[in-house]
């Protein structure tokens, strides 16, 4: 592979673009004696399968041993088999059953396949039998599943809280009180929202098999995350104590090399300076791709969207063609989930098999299906986590031979903080996973469905938390649940017609959406949230669907539709926004570590510094949009909107600026850069949110205010973009200082002198980025982390920041 790397900086679009090389070294197995049935290590042997790693031997002993476990092992590491041995003995023994979920349907098949051959192996009388239970089945196919009753059934949690749990009494009964063994696959995807409203829908799942009396344990299966346990025991509803964790990976790897490629810098010609835009990662990933599949490396690359992976997979073919190689070119492929069941199949089998050559892929080929090993993986930008990339780079090595990984940088902040920073990159701990399931939002919903599933009683406040009597009680207001007494106690039944889970969709929060219609032949292209399509589907704004470019004509609230023309615009668009913060109940705080000797600071106040955490109502309108130059990303026009005023109750982490602090800041700065330094440390910490816990930087909104009322004070607030919160900002809350101080590095370190999208500019930013100062936003973090720091920047700040 050095050979490779040292080839790589002979082409021709070679400029220096390889900041860091960094080889894990190679691992070998490392084996455990483990007694299995005689017929299950028969078809085990059979697939060359004769010695267990150790990890799985141990996570196999504690389930037997009757613990709940966490698998947190690299991608390819055997984890199934954790799983599978425990089912299979409970089934074959006394017919004890297992639920498996998992995240996409692609993985639900690919494990219906291996686990259905597997049982078949067993031969007759096994009592091991697989079925898969999705939404892709017909009615009469579902009922063909019941009819069989499987031992093994793998479904999805959705199928779990719309068709397993209303049902439980009347078509499942048989299920639930044998169930043994309940199976989270990729228990690292269940975060935020989605991630909270499966926690919630385990709680449902937990009070069903106490009513007939199953007590199931718990086998989840991560990726390396920092809190593996904590996460587990927030999703399932048990105890930490119960778990065991198992995260020592003993499988076989070979060397992998892993380069940090960061595309060159644009020159500023009339500054004469950088200006922080860099050549596109599509553009540098396309060459590497090409490279590293014209050398004969079998190899993936990792991109964001769906059309990207399509439309790359066909520009990497061209640029083959052109270089002669046209029997290359036909073994390039595009993967991503919009694909049907039998094509991602054959693709996955020719994956395998060696037939195809490259593929670009969304992150669903992150996942856990069965591609074999390649010789070398791309990411086409930072993935938004480390935990990702190293699920994505799990995918390179071909048994115990060497294998590449790059990962080439977009211009972003986080990209760029982790191309000149790689040690984080490589050396820091891995993010953590955040869940709420005490969202009130979510739980009054979620405790509805309980009911309807079966009655309600003081004793559920163990599944639900102690918000749960506050809940029922504002469901019996609603006339949702019908309080009733009786000789055992107060029971609640759902009060209504219908099916309280098939008005709630576990991926979002809110009923509200709009239809976005194509105005030639007036189909729906997509449908969007109320509040994203405010943002993203107004009068004017330019949406991207399907690899077509489309200018909204009109937005029609009242009929909650907007309609889109066809367009060729080469330019994009940004919402304006006016948003504001009420403190409705401050929750907890904590002291920073600043503290200062200036005389002026008469009160003991003004020598303190502290952080607190929030609940909060963001008020936000969309007063107008810009319309920016697709690469340069200028301005070139800006309309105004009328749109209606969107309110979010949720939850903040929010900091003020010390009196001392502000004095010394406003005596060397303007008004207008003082307002740019607290902007600029808003924007700095929320890109690097993703950085410590597992999020989008959509996830989270920020609002900074020269003086608030609630504070009296220069005050920034970071919330959660959901209603009631997910969890991520009181996470934050608890790592704020090492948050500010990675923050503060981002900044400094950056080249630019004006505030760039590697630094202090936001995508999402509702004021068009302006104000932004840079170095009084290093003044303000450091002042509140106590650090010591010499600037050498300037703050020579311009008006179109």
């Amino acid at each position: 592979m050095n050979e490779l790397v040292d080839w790589l900086r002979t082409r021709p679009h070679y400029d220096g673009q390889i900041v860091a090389h960094r080889t894990l070294p190679a691992r070998d197995a490392e084996f455990a004696d483990i007694d299995l049935e005689s017929r299950l290590k028969s078809a085990l042997a059979d697939r060359g399968i004769n010695q267990l790693y150790e990890h799985q031997a141990a996570a196999i002993n504690a389930v037997r041993d009757g613990d709940n476990a966490v698998i947190a092992t690299e991608t390819a590491s055997g984890k199934s088999l954790a799983y599978t041995v425990p089912a299979f003995e409970r089934a074959m023994d006394h017919g004890g059953r297992t639920l498996y979920l998992g995240p996409q349907n692609a993985l639900i098949a690919d494990q219906d396949e291996t686990l259905s051959e597997l049982a078949h192996d067993l031969g007759f009388g096994s009592r091991v039998s697989v079925d898969q239970y999705t939404g892709r089945l017909s009615d009469s196919e579902k009922r063909d599943v019941r009819d069989r009753r499987p031992t093994v059934l793998l479904s999805n949690p959705d199928m779990l809280h719309f068709a397993l749990l209303p049902y439980a009494n009347r078509l499942w009964e048989w299920f639930f009180s044998s169930l043994e063994t309940v199976v989270i696959d990729e228990i690292h995807g269940y975060r935020g929202v989605f991630g909270t409203q499966v926690a919630l829908v385990l709680r449902r799942l937990n009070r069903i098999c106490e009513r007939y009396d199953s007590d199931p344990q718990f086998v989840c299966c991560s990726a390396t995350i920092g809190n593996p346990v904590e996460h587990a025991a927030r999703i399932t509803g048990r105890d930490e104590s119960s778990f065991a964790l198992v995260d020592d990976d003993t499988s076989a790897r070979g060397p992998r090399h892993w380069l940090l490629w960061n595309p060159p810098e644009y020159e500023d010609a009339q500054r004469g300076h950088g200006s922080g835009r860099r050549r596109s990662s599509h553009t540098e990933s396309k060459s590497l791709f090409v490279d590293l599949v014209a050398r004969g490396y079998q190899t993936l690359a990792f991109t964001r969207a769906r059309q990207a992976a399509e439309q790359y997979a066909t520009e990497s073919s061209d640029e083959l063609r052109n270089r002669g190689e046209r029997d290359l070119a036909d073994k390039i492929r595009a993967y991503q989930a919009a694909l049907n069941h039998d094509t991602r199949r054959a693709i996955e089998g020719d994956l395998q098999s060696g037939d195809l050559r490259g593929i670009w892929s969304t992150n669903a080929l992150e996942l856990g299906v069965d591609i074999g090993g390649l010789n070398a993986v791309i990411l086409d930008g930072y993935p938004g986590t480390r935990m990702s990339a190293s699920q994505q780079a799990g995918r390179a090595g071909r048994g115990t031979d060497p294998a590449l990984v790059a990962f080439v940088g977009g211009e972003d902040q986080l990209d760029q903080y982790l191309m000149t920073h790689p040690e984080e990159f490589f050396e820091a701990d891995p993010e953590q996973a955040i869940v709420d399931p005490d969202n009130r939002e979510l739980l009054a919903d979620h405790v509805a469905c309980a009911a309807a599933e079966n009655w309600l009683s003081t004793a559920d406040e163990t599944h639900f938390g102690e918000d749960f009597p506050d809940a029922v009680s504002e469901l019996v207001d609603e006339g949702r649940l019908d309080r009733r007494e009786t000789k055992d106690g107060i029971r609640w039944l759902h009060d209504g017609d219908g099916s309280p889970q098939h008005t709630m969709n576990l991926r979002t929060i809110g009923d509200r959406e709009i239809d976005l219609l194509d105005a030639r032949s007036n189909d729906v292209i997509a449908t969007l949230g109320f509040d994203d399509a405010l943002r993203d589907a107004h009068r004017g704004a330019i949406y991207h669907q399907q690899g077509q470019t489309y200018e909204v004509s009109k937005l029609d609230l009242d009929r909650d539709v907007a309609e889109l023309q066809p367009s060729w615009a080469d330019y994009y668009t940004q919402v304006l926004a006016e948003k504001s913060v009420v403190v409705n109940d401050d929750l907890t705080e904590k002291s920073l570590p600043y503290a200062t000797g200036d005389a002026e600071a008469d009160t003991e106040s003004d020598a303190e510094a502290t952080v607190h955490f929030a609940d909060v109502t963001v008020t936000e309108r969309i007063t107008g949009f810009q319309r920016k130059d697709r690469r340069t990303g200028e301005v070139i026009g800006e309309e105004t909107l009328e749109l209606p005023k969107t309110t979010l109750r949720t939850k903040a982490l929010y900091f003020t600026v010390p009196p001392a602090v502000e004095r010394d800041l406003r005596d060397t700065h303007s008004d207008w850069e003082f307002n740019g330094g607290i902007h600029a440390a808003e924007h700095g910490m929320i890109s690097l949110f993703p950085f410590m816990l597992l999020c989008d930087r959509g996830d989270i909104g920020g609002l900074s205010i020269p003086h608030h009322p609630h504070t009296e004070r220069a005050t920034v607030f970071i919330y959660d973009g959901y209603p009631g919160g997910v969890g991520l900002t009181e996470a934050g809350f608890e790592i704020v200082e090492e948050l500010m101080t990675r923050t503060a590095r981002l900044i400094d370190d950056c080249d630019c002198a004006d505030g760039c999208p590697a630094c202090v500019q936001s995508p999402q930013c509702g004021n068009g980025n302006e104000p932004l100062a840079k170095t009084p936003a290093v003044t303000l973090l450091d002042a509140l982390t106590a650090t010591n720091r010499h600037s050498n920047q300037s703050d020579s700040v311009s008006p179109q920041d």
